[in-house]
């Protein structure tokens, strides 16, 4: 098969291989859901400068990312949330570090449990990476301390 035409029949694939709009709808649902959950019932506001900005990729996040991936059962949202806390921490992604930071605390892990999180980067991710995310958690930590 030469180049167009394989990505002419890939592209057939992945054009008939769409949810069908009920499904779409009701993905976007459980993420417009999910986010009001994790977010203790407010909009997260990075998602909402996206719906404002660039609402496609606003409407990919909250029904594919949201509503498709973290809203799969196997996990709970503690459990994805200390995943997501270490992976954001480990590839250096500031701002989306402190998000799953709040969201873990929202849903019960504990100040220490994110501290350990931290602590663990450094072995494999290196100083840098933990130094870099436990001065993106501090100030996080003292807002919700100052909110009590």
């Amino acid at each position: 098969m030469t180049y167009p035409a394989y990505t002419a029949a890939l592209l057939a694939r992945c054009l008939t291989s769409a949810p069908p709009p009920a499904a779409a709808d009701e993905r976007q649902a459980r993420g417009e859901a999910l986010i009001l959950e994790l977010n203790n019932g407010r909009p997260q506001p990075t998602l909402e400068a996206l719906r404002r900005d660039f609402p496609t990729l606003a409407d990919g996040i909250a029904g594919y990312a949201l509503g498709e991936v973290w809203a799969q059962t196997t996990l709970d949202h503690r459990t994805r949330q200390l995943a997501a806390v270490s992976a954001f921490a480990a590839l250096g992604h500031q701002p989306f570090l402190r998000i799953h930071a709040e969201y873990a605390l929202n849903v019960g892990v504990t100040e220490e449990e994110l501290k350990q999180i931290v602590y663990l980067t450094s072995v494999h991710a290196g100083f840098p990476r933990a130094i870099s995310a436990a001065q993106t958690l501090a100030p996080l930590f003292v807002e919700r301390a100052a909110a009590r």
